[in-house]
């Protein structure tokens, strides 16, 4: 009796065993399917950059519907608002009481009351009256429209260039040629054309609606490219074909992030890379064709108000040398799921060095930042140095003045301050 139930017992355990074995076995199964339609999955997302929402033309200017189809890419475009600061630049929220003249409820940091000797630097021009540290691309349009600068000087519709989206409105205003648009709003008072732009820089201002390519739409850089070319012996430069695409990962950028003037009474917008983009060639470029930004108040010198070159000193650099584009540092690339895209959120390096720095640089975040900030700190105290010894200069040429020295001394004395301030 005793073995009878002792072959059963042998049977029912096996039978447990037996069902346990099947039942991980299927679990088993059923995880490398689930594993396998996920790897499949994965890849079908890698392989489709994005789903066709919405139908998006050569006239979708709204970054909104864009975003139907690019809901990544949306995404951190709309961060742009944030406002933060490194050590020695970004922009921190400063908040103050709205008016009818202007709605702004926040605004950034004033430079001029930071450093006042950009109110002497510059007396007599409008930047001694506002300026502001930049914030990110969604306040670009706002904040150049109430800006304190637009009450004390009646700026050109030149202005708009780089800080709207403007491809669209410059075509429709010249019938479908965007260089009649551009020249048709360059002349117009700023305060006159300012409603028919909606909106900051936009994805059809950088992309081609019909396949997604970088490109560029601004007539500034189609023109100063081409001109710059030139002067390297490369004739009829188009830069939306001959360019390469890691070039164009610059070139977006240097659609607005430019020197530029104000060409004639057309007001027309020129980047005066004729000879170069050297601070010292584009300064014998302005010197040959004897422009000016304003005669300065204390001194009547004739001088140049260098705007925002990073493409320039961007071009100067090691990292240009090296191949490395703006957006590899500002917008580098970042894994959403399957996907590999640029972040647009667009910021300074130092608040994303994992991403923007360590992809190249082997040390530390840590490590990396301060180097960063020490060569900061010390082109920070070179310059300051300069800046002194400007204000010194502009003393010494009011008092000369004053004195009754010769008039071609004071112009001598003059070209300096002029060259100064421009290389400063």
């Amino acid at each position: 009796m005793s073995s009878e139930n002792s072959i059963f017992h042998n049977i029912k355990s096996n039978k447990k065993a037996l069902y346990s074995f099947v039942a991980l076995f299927a679990l088993a199964i059923f995880g490398l399917i689930s594993l396998l339609i996920n790897i499949f999955e994965r890849k079908q997302e890698g392989k489709n950059p994005f789903f066709r929402v919405v139908e998006i033309t050569d006239d979708t200017i709204d970054p909104a519907i864009w975003g139907k189809n690019f809901p990544l890419q949306y995404d951190s475009y709309l961060k742009t608002v944030d406002q933060v600061r490194t050590r020695y630049g970004g922009s921190e929220g400063i908040p103050r009481k709205p008016t009818n003249a202007d709605p702004r409820s926040v605004v950034s940091q004033s430079k001029i009351d930071e450093d006042p000797r950009l109110k002497k630097m510059w007396a007599g021009y409008a930047f001694s009256k506002d300026f502001r540290e930049e914030r990110g691309h969604a306040f670009m349009l706002e904040d150049q429209l109430y800006t304190d600068r637009q009450n004390v000087a009646k700026q050109p519709g030149t202005c708009i260039h780089c800080h709207a989206s403007v491809y669209v409105p410059y075509k429709k205003a010249g019938n479908g040629d965007l260089i009649k648009g551009f020249e048709h709003y360059n002349q117009k008072p700023y305060k006159e054309i300012q409603n028919d732009f909606k909106h900051p820089v936009s994805c059809i201002d950088c992309h081609n609606p019909s396949n997604m390519q970088l490109r560029v739409t601004r007539p500034g850089f189609l023109e100063g490219i081409k001109a710059l070319k030139e002067s390297q012996g490369v004739k009829n430069y188009d830069v939306n074909k001959d360019a390469t695409h890691q070039e164009m990962r610059s070139y977006v950028c240097g659609q607005c992030h430019v020197e530029y003037y104000f060409k004639g009474k057309e007001k027309r917008l020129v980047y005066p890379w004729f000879n170069g983009l050297k601070a010292d060639q584009m300064l014998e470029y302005y010197d040959k064709v004897d422009f000016k930004d304003w005669t300065h108040k204390e001194t009547e010198a004739p001088v140049l108000k260098a705007q925002h070159p990073e493409f320039e000193m961007w071009s100067q650099g090691i990292h240009s040398r090296s191949g490395v584009s703006c957006s590899d540092c500002h917008m580098p690339y970042k894994r959403e799921g399957a996907q590999k895209i640029s972040d647009h959120h667009v910021r300074s390096p130092l608040l994303n060095i994992n991403r923007a720095c360590q992809t190249c640089h082997r040390f530390s975040e840590e490590e990396l930042k301060a180097r960063v900030e020490n060569i900061q700190t010390n082109t920070l105290f070179v310059r300051d140095l300069a800046m002194d010894a400007l204000m010194e200069l502009i003393d010494d040429i009011k008092k000369a003045k004053s004195s009754g020295l010769a008039e071609t001394k004071l112009k001598e004395a003059r070209n300096f301050q002029r060259k100064a301030q421009f290389l400063l």
